[in-house]
């Protein structure tokens, strides 16, 4: 039974490795690329183009208002392939770090457009993705 002891130490050390070597890889990732944010919003069928507006007009506006926010982008969907399952706008935003994702997501102006999207009550579903864009 003794001689079996000897696994926990490497078990643990084995531990220690791996979440050492993620913490490596993922502080490795930001500084070579932009962390983008990819938001996409899925109305309701009764929306109006006038409720969209709002909503586009609003979101158009956080990088003025967000110093972190280093880049902006947004369109609609003009796939032929017919995969959107209903998701209609799509918006992407890119950071430097993710302390700049982290601090635009508690930002007030990034809290105030959630209240905005919810007095008008429009949204049917959002889908948010955040990746490295390693170049």
């Amino acid at each position: 039974m003794k001689r079996w002891l000897w696994i926990l130490p490497v078990i643990i050390l084995s531990s220690v490795i791996v979440v050492a070597f993620a913490a490596e890889k993922k502080e490795s990732q930001e500084g070579k690329g932009l962390l983008r944010h990819f938001v996409s919003f899925k109305f309701k069928e009764n929306t109006t183009p006038e409720q969209i507006k709002t909503v586009e007009d609003a979101f158009k506006a956080l990088p003025q208002k967000i110093d972190c926010i280093a880049d902006f982008e947004m369109g609609t969907n003009v796939s032929p392939e017919k995969l959107n399952k209903g998701f209609t706008h799509c918006f992407l935003l890119a950071f430097k770090t993710a302390k700049d994702r982290d601090a635009y997501l508690v930002h007030p102006a990034h809290k105030e457009f959630g209240k905005t999207l919810g007095t008008l009550g429009c949204v049917d579903d959002i889908v948010v993705l955040d990746f490295w864009n390693n170049k």
